[in-house]
Parts: C-alpha cells; sequence; structure tokens
C-alpha cells in the first residue's frame, strides 16, 4: 500500500502542495528524554497546523532518564520507547515521509550518529539537531544542507546574565537597517522607544505586550548610537574591585591548616604547659617570663633534673615532662595534616580571599560554564561552586583565572567559602531543582537583600517559590530554547527571543499569503492586547515601514515584523496562510494516499 501511495505524494511535493485527505497530516518525529524534548513537543501542539492534521511521534528511552516530565505522558502523542536511534527505530517511528526530524539528546556523537541514520531512512528530511561542540555543528550543517544546528545553552545563558546583572533582557538584534535592544524606558529617549514589551512593576503580575505603550516598563528601543543607558549598562557591567582582607585570609587558612581534633588536643596541652608554668613561676618564686623559659626547655628537652628541689617542682618538672613527649608528636602531626590539608584547600578552593561585589555561579555544566565566561567577558569577577571537581566547565574557569570551590553548594559553609554575604548575585544553575533551591534559600539567609538567579523547570513550582521566598528571578532553560527549536523544525525565521520573567516573546516576519484571512483586511488587526504587536510592515520589494499606518490594508506579499507571544504568533500565522488547498484527485484506478504502519 505504502509503495502504491509514494509517487502521488511524491508528485505533490515536487509541486509544492501537500496532499490534506483525512489520513495524511504533518508529521514530526522528535527524539529526546529531557524537558527540552516536553517544551518543544508542547509547543508544537500549539503551532497553526489544524487540529487533526498534526501528528508528533516521540521517541524516548524505555526508562526515564530524570525525574522531571520528557513529555511520554502528553496526550495526543505517538510514543516509541527505544535505547538506540538507528535505522530500525526511525522507520517504527514513521520517518518515511515525514516533514521533520528534532534530535535533542545530549549527547552531540549521538546526535550526529542519529542524523546519518535518518538520512538512510529519509533523505529530504528537515533536520532540527541539538548541538553543544561547534565543531561538530559545522559538520552537521555540510552533511546536511537543510538542517538547522542549535545549542540550548547558548539560547539561554544570556538571560541568566542580564538577570543577575540586574538587567531587563539580554535580547538585541539587527532587522530592517535597524539595531533593536529591550531595556527599561527610564534608561532610553522617548524618541527611540519603539513599542512596550512588559509591565514589571508587580513581579507577581507581570503583564506582556500591554494595550498601551504608557503602561509597559520595559520596552524595546533602537540603538541611535549612544542612548542615555549605555552609561548605567557601563557601571553595570563593571569589574567590581576586589577586597582583600589579610587578617580574615589568615583566619581562614590556619583554621584549614589542621583537622578540628588535632587543633583540640594542641590548644588542651598548650593549656596544661601554660597553667604548669603559673604554678612554677609561684613555687620558684620567679618572673613569668623566667617561668616561660624555664618551662619551655623543661617541656621540649626534659633537662635540669635536680633532686634538692622542693617535692611540688619536681612533681611539675615530670608532668611537663611528659606533656614534652606528647606535644612533638601532636607538632609533627599538625605539620603533616597541615601541609595535606592545605594542596586540598588550594584543590577545592576552600582558602579564598574574601570579595565584594562579584557573581558567584553554582553549577559549571553546559549553562554555568557559558554563564559564568560571559560575566569573565563583560569584567565581571566570578566565583564558580561545583560539587564534581572533574565538570565541564571546570577546565575553562582555570584558563580564565576563575576561582571554583569544589562542594556542595546547599551547604552554608560552602557559600561561606565563596563570599555569598558580600556578592551581587547568586546564579544556581546545576540541574538539581532541589539542591538549588537549598542553595538559593541558604544565599538568602548570608544575605537577604540577595539577587538569586534560579533555575527551576516547573514553572508552577517556581511561581510558588517566588510567593513564598520572595525569589522573583527564576529561569526555565528548555523553556526558554523551545520556541527557537520549533521554529527550525518549522523552517520558520525566528529574529529573536525575549524571555520576561516567566514568559518568552518571539520576534518574527511573517509573510501573507494569497487569499489567506488577511489579504484584504485593515493593519489594525494585527496587533493585539497582551499577545501579538506588529513593529513593521513591508510591501514586496520595499523597505520596512516601522510606522505604518493602521487604516493600511494588507495585501498578498506584505511581511509583517511582529513581537507576540507564542499562542498569539500562532493565530497570525494560521491567519497569514494560505487557504487549505482540495485534495488532489488520484488517478483512475489509484488508492486513495493514506497513512500505513511499516
Amino acid at each position: 500500500m505504502r509503495r502504491m501511495a509514494e509517487p502521488l505524494l511524491d508528485r505533490a511535493r515536487r509541486a509544492g502542495r501537500r496532499w490534506v485527505g483525512p489520513d495524511v497530516r504533518t508529521h514530526y518525529v522528535i527524539c529526546g528524554q529531557d524537558p527540552l524534548a516536553y517544551w518543544v513537543v508542547r509547543a508544537l501542539l500549539a503551532t497553526e497546523v489544524p487540529a487533526g492534521r498534526l501528528r508528533i511521534t516521540l521517541v524516548v528511552p524505555e526508562r526515564r532518564r530524570s525525574e522531571g516530565p520528557d513529555g511520554r505522558d502528553i496526550e495526543g502523542v505517538d510514543v516509541i520507547r527505544a535505547d538506540r536511534l538507528d535505522e530500525a527505530t526511525f522507520r517504527r517511528a514513521g520517518l518515511v515521509g515525514a516533514d521533520g526530524l528534532a534530535l535533542l539528546h545530549q549527547d552531540d556523537v549521538g546526535n550526529m550518529h542519529a542524523a546519518l541514520c535518518a538520512q538512510e531512512v529519509e533523505p529530504r528530511l528537515r533536520l532540527v539537531v541539538r548541538m553543544f561542540t561547534t565543531g561538530l555543528a559545522n559538520g552537521v550543517r555540510q552533511i546536511f544542507p537543510d538542517s538547522a544546528v542549535l545549542s540550548d545553552a547558548s539560547m539561554a545563558a544570556p538571560a541568566f546574565v542580564a538577570a543577575a546583572l540586574g538587567e531587563v533582557a539580554p535580547t538585541h538584534f539587527r532587522h530592517g537597517g535597524r539595531t533593536l535592544y529591550v531595556a527599561e524606558r527610564d534608561d532610553v529617549r522617548p524618541e527611540d522607544v519603539v513599542c512596550g514589551v512588559a509591565d514589571t512593576r508587580d513581579p507577581q503580575a507581570v503583564r506582556v505586550l500591554p494595550a498601551g505603550d504608557a503602561d509597559a516598563d520595559v520596552v524595546l528601543a533602537e540603538a541611535t548610537g549612544a542612548p542615555p543607558g549605555t552609561e548605567l549598562a557601563a557601571r553595570r557591567l563593571r569589574r567590581a574591585r576586589r577586597r582583600r582582607r589579610p587578617v580574615a585570609m589568615l583566619v581562614r587558612a590556619v583554621r584549614s591548616f589542621a583537622t578540628r581534633k588535632i587543633g583540640i588536643a594542641v590548644l588542651v596541652l598548650l593549656a596544661v604547659i601554660a597553667a604548669l608554668g603559673g604554678l612554677y613561676a609561684g613555687t620558684a618564686h620567679v618572673s613569668w617570663g623566667q617561668a616561660l623559659y624555664l618551662t619551655l626547655v623543661t617541656t621540649l628537652s626534659g633537662q635540669d633534673p635536680d633532686p634538692a628541689k622542693p617535692v611540688p617542682q619536681q612533681v611539675m618538672q615530670v608532668v611537663l615532662n611528659l606533656a614534652g613527649l606528647a606535644l612533638i608528636p601532636l607538632i609533627t602531626a599538625v605539620v603533616v595534616d597541615g601541609i595535606v590539608n592545605a594542596r586540598l584547600a588550594l584543590h577545592t578552593g576552600r582558602i579564598l580571599p574574601e570579595r565584594t561585589g562579584h557573581v558567584v555561579v553554582v553549577g559549571l555544566g553546559n549553562i554555568g560554564m557559558r554563564v559564568m565566561a560571559q560575566l569573565h567577558d563583560f569584567g565581571v569577577e566570578v566565583v564558580a561552586i561545583d560539587k564534581n571537581p572533574n565538570a565541564r566547565g571546570v577546565p575553562l574557569a582555570r584558563r580564565l583565572g576563575v576561582p571554583v570551590v569544589v562542594g556542595d553548594a546547599a551547604l552554608e559553609e560552602t557559600l561561606r567559602v565563596a563570599s555569598v554575604a558580600t556578592c551581587q548575585a547568586l546564579v544556581v544553575v546545576s540541574t538539581d531543582d532541589g539542591a538549588n533551591l537549598r542553595a538559593a534559600l541558604n544565599g538568602r539567609i548570608l544575605n537577604d537583600e540577595l539577587r538569586v538567579v534560579l533555575r527551576l523547570f516547573d514553572g508552577d513550582f517556581a511561581e510558588r517559590v517566588q510567593r513564598a521566598f520572595g525569589i522573583g528571578i527564576s529561569r526555565s532553560v528548555s523553556y526558554l530554547a523551545a520556541p527557537s527549536f520549533v521554529a527550525a523544525l518549522l523552517d520558520r525565521a525566528v529574529l529573536a527571543t525575549i524571555p520576561v520573567g516567566r514568559h518568552a516573546l518571539l520576534v518574527t516576519e511573517v509573510p501573507v499569503a494569497a487569499g489567506s484571512a488577511l489579504d484584504g483586511r485593515a493593519l489594525a488587526v494585527v496587533d493585539r492586547p497582551e499577545s501579538v504587536r506588529l513593529l513593521a510592515h513591508a510591501r514586496a520589494g520595499q523597505r520596512y515601514d516601522w510606522s505604518p499606518d493602521h487604516r493600511l490594508v494588507v495585501v498578498a506579499g506584505d511581511r509583517l515584523t511582529v513581537v507576540a507571544r507564542r499562542a498569539g504568533l500562532n493565530a497570525l500565522l494560521r491567519e497569514a496562510a494560505p487557504p487549505q488547498p482540495a485534495a488532489p484527485v488520484p488517478p483512475a484506478g489509484a488508492p486513495a494516499p493514506r497513512e500505513v504502519e511499516d
């Protein structure tokens, strides 16, 4: 049956149209095992593809690899369980004739191998690959011309950096001959404002794309050379001067020089010697200086026996000799233990100078190492924490000269070593939500005014944390990156993604097709409060008009540049898309095309 239907499908594809019969649907195959796969599937289900026309096949491992959702429990999704992405798995997932494949595993080499296997099954495939290594990414683009290689870490890291530095958003992009960026309204000139982005004055109720631009304190502005906000940003990004405290440094070094038990034993023994020295000064009727000298000589050498001495002095001399026998091994133990501890402290970063105004980054995985590198590039002093001495970002930290504290960031003593009490921000980006929250709360104990940037996957959990603990800056890497992956899968160009709190706004260019719902309507219908905002309009072959007349009639071929929420953008794309063509009539005697499982 498939062999008879495929020639008809091929002819339809070559003619630039798709079968739209009841059994022919837009089909995407998603391979992943973490929250990114979950958010990509969720975003695909919200696209402009009509209900009943979209088929999503999710390929996941047999067992869950993490506690977070990976998409396998979403209704309306076909789930294939397979631990190996090979040709057999792709055929079982129905990759033949599919519209696109997304490889979202955190394994660059594994994704490359899967892409080669997928090419054997379906050579004309739209391929979207998650990659971390730049060299492999370039190789994928050369082998697969119709492909997009994205890094969720690269897309999400600027949002964490901006939040750590107190900036609104890291977004800046160039379009239509203009460079646009996101800023606070007070930091830009009124004539440079393009549109309002969000009203964030109430952290509990952030409003994006409000109806009136005057209601927005976060705006999208045009960079005209030297806006007033430049100096303010420079002050925020300037390297904080390191304040070294030699006395505190010495005390911390002494505290880490020996173990606690050995230190207590030495202190007790010295206290006994001091007490006996005082008694010796009283019985021998000598000064305190002479008593100290005689006590130390007797303790360390055991000399000066004298049978003619009074009995109390003889008893004290014997006790001092015994104390000397214990003191010398203890001194040796302290020296040896101190050398070992000093080396360990230097290796793990337990002995660090006191700092102020720096940023502490917890977790040196894909996200943490990029956040650390970008902060370093901005001239901000960074201290990193990771409990794994061989974490991915540790070698980069060593090259950049960033101190690394090896320890559990959920422990208060680890945060104290990193001087969290005097830092300007704590960025917690490990992959464990529970550990991240404990580190954030302990950081707030050390500094109740600390700016905390917290990585949490669960949006509901993040909102509850914000209300309960006042930690209002939370980011989900997968949530921030998912729109770009979906746009690449749909072969749609996203100019920029603007993160605002838990929201992600997309800046996209939308072409208007002939016969679409927008064709012939006024431009005013594009703007929708808290959903879509029109930035620019361009006729076919003409330049962009950044202040269009909303009474203008939209015609086929127009290009609309908008900033929108995902749901609003999907609705606009449906209205700008061409009407669904009628299903072509198959040749006489040919069976109606339908999907047939292998």
